[in-house]
């Protein structure tokens, strides 16, 4: 497998770091309803929880069509750039993921804005889509910095996986140390889920994860919480 160099290295670093100005430990993606309705309640359970949803969500629909955003920004080709945007946005049944990704996407454009390498045209074939979400701001940025598409995709789901374990020890909680062993096992199950994400043809993609969604929905009407979703 070719391996990043040393520049798309640091640039994909760039964008997986918490430091990265989108707003991704604003939002829980459900799990903060899931700790108060007691399904998640401890390490073991929220392990188990976030697993879940890379093994359900993440490895059969958000990573492959990010994979597919890669290739077409790469490809310059525009129509297809557009309906995997549209599928992905389509995907995202619930109005707080809807608006999370929405939020994201153009938080990553106005940084990118702001950055060297970005030239007037390819910011403005982003700007042309009415809402962005964050995989295409995110492909795009791939695709500019070079950035083989494997590496991409293993440090997007990293990024996912250690928001996700942050999102627990703040409302579970949880210590550091349990944190980072949740992160040693997720670690460990990231590239398999990788190599299935990039297996799967167009009509195996599937965001079927009823509990993710159900988790989604009841956050919205969730009294006391810290979490944007």
């Amino acid at each position: 497998m070719r391996m990043a160099d040393p520049l798309a290295l640091s640039r994909l670093l760039q964008l997986a770091s918490p430091l990265l100005p989108v707003g991704a430990y604003s939002y829980s993606q459900g799990l903060e309803w899931a700790i108060e309705a007691g399904v998640v309640k401890d390490a073991v359970t929220a392990q188990r929880w976030v697993g879940d949803v890379l093994e359900l969500y993440l490895c059969k629909f958000e990573m492959p069509i990010l994979q597919r955003l890669c290739a077409a920004w790469e490809a310059n080709d525009e129509v297809a750039i557009k309906e995997w945007h549209d599928c992905f946005c389509a995907g995202r049944d619930g109005a707080e993921a809807r608006a999370e990704t929405l939020q994201m996407g153009y938080s990553l454009v106005r940084l990118l804005q702001e950055l060297d390498g970005f030239s007037p045209d390819l910011l403005a074939r982003l700007r042309r889509h009415p809402s962005i979400a964050f995989p295409l701001a995110y492909a795009c940025a791939v695709s500019t910095w070079q950035i083989p598409v494997k590496d991409a995709l293993h440090a997007y789901a990293w990024s996912w996986a250690e928001n996700q374990v942050s999102a627990a020890m703040k409302a579970v909680p949880l210590g550091q140390v349990a944190g980072q062993r949740m992160l040693m096992v997720l670690g460990e199950t990231i590239p398999a889920a990788l190599e299935k994400a990039c297996s799967l043809q167009d009509d195996a993609l599937s965001n079927f994860a009823p509990g993710l969604a159900i988790a989604g929905c009841k956050h919205e009407m969730q009294y006391s919480r810290i979490f944007r979703s």
